[in-house]
């Protein structure tokens, strides 16, 4: 059960009924961790502003979703696993290549430098060394794609702390987190 109320669509109000409405039509359903965004409709909009964002730059979904996994894992956010894990096979991840991400790499030798850094960027509150962001570079990430490596990171930091804080019940298939 979740520690921080999950606002229902029968006792949503009319401005959290609009934000379920996108977000019903967008992704089809209404994932629980929204609906803990929803008590505060300014911290929905605020993160829905930032995925819609962040979704639109240059780094692609499949990146972007391994960045996620690696992060969920790194925070031991077993909902974040659990969604990023679904939100993967969409976009064509392979459970391999996720195990991959959860580890802080990937099968794809650029993608893994950018998994990495995200969780370099976590670990060290973006304190990373210039040899690593030369390494993003040598990769063949331009500065923008660096700085959103740099936004997944603050926004997947985000949700696994939402979803950590509030154990929010999970809604997608269940995945468990690796122990050490």
């Amino acid at each position: 059960m979740s520690r921080i109320n999950i606002v229902l669509e029968q006792h949503a109000d009319s401005e959290q009924q609009e934000l379920y409405s996108a977000i019903q039509s967008q992704l089809g359903i209404i994932p629980n961790f929204l609906k803990v965004f929803a008590n505060s409709p300014a911290a929905l909009k605020a993160f829905l502003g930032l995925h819609s964002i962040a979704g639109a730059g240059f780094l692609d979904e499949q990146t972007r979703e391994r960045i996620a996994l690696g992060l969920a894992q790194k925070n031991a956010c077993q909902y974040c696993v659990s969604a990023h894990t679904a939100i993967g096979r969409k976009v064509g991840l392979s459970d391999s290549e996720m195990e991959e991400n959860r580890k802080g790499g990937s099968q794809d030798s650029k993608a893994a430098v950018a998994v990495k850094f995200a969780q370099s960027l976590a670990e060290k509150n973006g304190e990373v060394s210039t040899a690593e962001l030369l390494q993003v570079r040598n990769a063949g990430y331009s500065d923008a794609e660096i700085v959103e490596v740099i936004t997944h990171v603050g926004m997947n930091i985000l949700t696994n702390i939402l979803g950590k804080a509030s154990r929010v019940e999970i809604d997608f298939p269940k995945v468990d987190l690796h122990t050490k």
